[in-house]
């Protein structure tokens, strides 16, 4: 610490009290006397605590933090209140080719923030380094940050929660429905104007009606931790839209909150909770807002480098980057993963979200280049009485070598399941040769589930996500059409494996349109159908487009904002999502808790699952194989279950026939000879063929299959007709 700065400390903190404090809990915690402020930093050599007034601009107080206890720098303030801004300024040595980055002219942002105000506002001040330099990593910037930084703010954390906990809905019986806060509500005419973007907003009557009514049971928020927008997109009048970019980990984005208080979150999931919905978030613990070598110093960089970030073994100036973002968190260091599960655990016991979505989780499980699922992240969990019994979804993969992990994560993690995307897409493309892959996805994926105590849920089942086409794109563009970014198309993936249908983007052409909402209810029917769990994109059910954009990650506007002026043709596809939805929560045989056997039922003459070709002969080896085949039929016998409710009896259902053809003509199906009174249509994707009036029983003979189209037969009830939602 600078002599200046040791005299103007001692001046300004003498107007207020100080005392030792605490090392734990880290952050600052307010007590109902007083608050806490402690700060973990391994290799700093002096920190100071920065008191502000309200408005964030001026700077009241540096208070030394003369107390350390376990590498944890502490103190108690009787007179501060909830509400005080504040930060850190760490001191140690700038030696960038040994890792360390400390600078006492940056302010720090804590990072236990509970809450966060007020925007970064870019400034070369930032950067612990003199931007355009030639030495960059060498030459020290004596500029002071704290006018362009935003401040962490003591919170309150009382509120009346009630009755509310975790709705720990079945796995089996979950359909999730990814969505943007902002984007979500943005535009929605129900929704008050002051309302519309904010977690408020969301937990409208309006909103959560109209995820009730479509059958939704949680849903899932893109990053809601606190984040940055990059400052080559600020430049370029863009913005970090989708959020993943964190610098809070405890804190709600304050963008989001029409209120700046903690409490609107709350108020959002308990609105959420009483409504039977769940609250999953999407999380960001792979990297940090920091960037490289060459980011800006605004919390972990400055408070120790060397202990919060992969450095490379060979050259400490640098950072091992398994993201594409620039860094990568040292899940190595117990100081580092007690701030992950610190952080978890404060979302579940604090603001009662259930469960989390790990963004790049392969990244989390890297205990040195490799990925290892049995690296300490993975045993903590599991071991956590907390975070074991919420919901885990991995994105099982991340850019680094041997990162593609699909399928080798935990029992007790659930994994966004790329295969199955990909095998769909293929399949209603009409790409030859993929029946075999597409089985195994239909029914729950048990070549990469089937091992090691896992269950079909383990698969989360999407055919589109926020990263690539909505559904409306992935049927209207061949190409991606990403220049609105600014990368010259260069960004965002080449494999889209979309099709569309003759035209390239809007076209008034009826029989286009017409093949288009075809298609669309093909994909999600198939979907909404296979053993696993759920995910629906927001708005893909309402006919939402991004104009062909398919990495429209930094655009705050209409390309992502979800219109709720619909069209005919969107609302006919919305009641179909919902009919869909219906059949899947109200038959258990499509929510199978274990995979399919293959094998005869108590000894009778049907299995579990059979495989028909159109002969309504059982599939071999050999045809599984044949690159012409598109068209195959799925026998779920409804006693096949052989599974248990909660009171230990039988659960049962009808049996259903599952046809489907990605042929561009119609194929003569023969249908199985029903074991009760013979088959009634519950859906045909292909609206206008030649499909029977659902009422009417088809006792034998062939099914008109029409070109691309799926087609779902149950067993007619003993009265004829088909059941409610059937």
């Amino acid at each position: 610490m600078s002599e200046e700065a040791g005299r103007t400390s001692a001046r300004i903190s003498a107007r207020f009290a100080v005392w030792p404090g605490r090392p734990y809990p880290l952050g600052a915690t307010w007590d109902g006397e007083g608050v806490n402020f402690a700060l973990f930093s391994e290799h700093a050599e002096a920190v100071e605590l920065c008191l502000f007034v309200n408005d964030g601009r001026h700077e009241t107080a540096r208070i030394p933090m003369r107390w350390q206890t376990d590498q944890v720098w502490h103190c108690y303030l009787p007179e501060v209140r909830p509400g005080r801004l504040y930060g850190y300024r760490v001191y140690g040595p700038y030696d960038p080719p040994n890792g360390q980055r400390f600078n006492g002219h940056k302010l720090l942002l804590d990072p236990y923030a509970k809450a966060i105000q007020g925007p970064l506002r870019w400034s070369n001040a930032h950067f612990g380094y003199r931007v355009g330099h030639k030495l960059e990593d060498l030459s020290f910037n004596r500029t002071d940050n704290a006018a362009f930084m935003p401040k962490a703010r003591v919170v309150e954390s009382a509120f009346s929660w009630g009755d509310d906990r975790l709705l720990r809905t079945p796995w089996h019986d979950t359909i999730i429905y990814e969505l943007h806060v902002k984007g979500f509500t943005y535009r929605h005419p129900l929704v008050p104007p002051g309302l519309r973007g904010t977690y408020a907003g969301l937990g409208s009557a309006q909103v959560i009606d109209y995820l009730k009514a479509l059958g939704i049971t949680a849903v899932e928020l893109m990053p809601v931790h606190a984040f940055i927008d990059d400052r080559h997109l600020v430049e370029r009048g863009l913005r970090n839209y989708w959020g993943y970019n964190s610098i809070g980990f405890f804190a709600p984005d304050a963008r989001y909150s029409a209120s700046g208080e903690i409490a609107e979150f709350k108020t959002m999931v308990k609105a959420f909770h009483s409504n039977g919905i769940e609250v999953i978030l999407d999380v960001v613990y792979n990297h940090t807002a920091e960037g490289n070598q060459l980011g800006p110093t605004l919390s972990f960089r400055g408070i120790d480098n060397r202990s919060y970030y992969r450095l490379s073994p060979e050259d400490p100036r640098y950072y091992m980057d398994f993201t594409g973002c620039g860094n990568t968190l040292n899940m190595q260091h117990p100081r580092v993963l007690q701030l992950i599960m610190d952080s978890l655990r404060y979302w579940v016991l604090e603001m009662h979200v259930d469960g989390f979505r790990f963004d790049l989780a392969s990244t989390l499980a890297r205990e040195l280049h490799d990925v290892n699922r049995l690296s300490a992240f993975f045993d903590i969990i599991h071991q956590d009485p907390v975070l074991s019994q919420v919901k885990l979804i991995a994105e099982p993969w991340d850019l680094g070598e041997g990162g593609y992990q699909v399928g080798n994560f935990p029992v007790g993690w659930t994994e966004w399941n790329g295969k199955y995307r990909d095998a769909v897409r293929a399949y209603w493309k009409g790409e030859g040769g993929v029946i075999g892959e597409l089985a195994y996805r239909l029914t729950g994926s048990s070549d990469l589930y089937g091992h090691g105590g896992r269950n079909p849920y383990a698969s989360i089942n999407f055919v589109t996500a926020h990263d690539g086409f909505t559904l409306q794109d992935l049927v209207s563009y061949d190409e991606k059409h990403n220049e609105a970014n600014g990368e010259d198309n260069r960004d965002g993936t080449d494999a889209n494996l979309s099709w569309n249908c003759g035209v390239e983007g809007p076209s008034d052409d009826p029989a286009v349109r017409a093949l288009r909402a075809r298609q669309k209810r093909n994909m999600i029917a198939t979907l909404l159908l296979s053993q696993g769990v759920p995910m629906i994109l927001a708005g893909d059910e309402s006919g939402r487009t991004q104009g062909g954009n398919n990495n429209a990650y930094c655009h705050d506007g209409p390309i992502n904002w979800v219109n709720w002026e619909l069209t005919a043709e969107d609302e006919e596809f919305r009641r179909f999502v919902q009919r869909v939805i219906r059949i899947k929560q109200n038959h258990k045989v499509f929510r199978r808790r274990s995979f399919f056997q293959g094998r005869r039922i108590r000894g009778g003459d049907i299995k579990d699952v059979t495989w028909l070709k159109p002969d309504a002969t059982e599939m071999n080896d050999e045809e599984w194989q044949q690159s012409f085949a598109r068209c195959l039929g799925l026998f779920l016998a409804g006693q096949g279950l052989e599974e248990f409710d909660e009171k230990g009896r039988m659960i049962g259902d009808v049996d259903f026939l599952w046809l489907l053809n990605a042929h561009h003509e119609e194929i003569p199906f023969v249908l199985p000879k029903s074991r009760v009174l013979g088959w009634q249509v519950a859906l045909d994707t292909s609206y206008g063929g030649p499909a029977p009036d659902p009422g009417v029983v088809i006792t034998s003979g062939t099914y008109p299959l029409q070109g691309r189209s799926l087609v779902l037969l149950r067993e007619a009830a003993a009265d004829g007709r088909a059941g409610p939602g059937s």
